[in-house]
């Protein structure tokens, strides 16, 4: 029996495939999100997508978020499942955790997969344990 959920593991599948559909002709390197929003029982994913002005390139987590607010609105994050082809597999970078931060609590899950299986669970959190927040005068 898998120490996952039936949500996390379909999210996981959906990661996968939508690593497949990822436009990255410049780094070769596919990524697939998937995220679950409390509350809700839809998983939005997402996957890279490269541009030739490197920073309109989005990453996969930023496009499962974004997909994911366009269809429902501000959600609280439950958890994000990534893909790659590594190993160990890799996390979101610091610029889709802080994107995370508005949605996310310390608490959250992220799960770090590859094509084979979910390696690990940590948490947002501990991946970016002082996210910048919202300025107050």
């Amino acid at each position: 029996m898998s120490q996952f959920t039936e949500q996390v593991l379909e999210a996981y599948e959906l990661a996968k495939e939508a690593r497949g559909k990822a436009h990255c002709p410049y780094s070769r390197f596919q990524v697939g999100a998937a995220i679950k929003f409390k509350g809700n029982d839809n998983i939005y994913r997402g996957c890279n997508v490269e541009n030739a002005s490197y920073g309109a390139t989005i990453c996969a987590e930023r496009t499962a978020l974004v997909s994911g607010i366009a269809d429902q609105g501000k959600q609280i994050v439950e958890f994000v499942v990534v893909v790659t082809d590594t190993s160990p597999a890799t996390q979101p970078c610091a610029l889709c955790l802080q994107v995370l931060a508005e949605f996310s609590e310390p608490q959250t899950p992220i799960y770090l997969a590859n094509k084979k299986l979910i390696e690990s669970e940590t948490s947002f959190g501990k991946l970016l344990p002082n996210p910048f927040t919202e300025f107050k005068v």
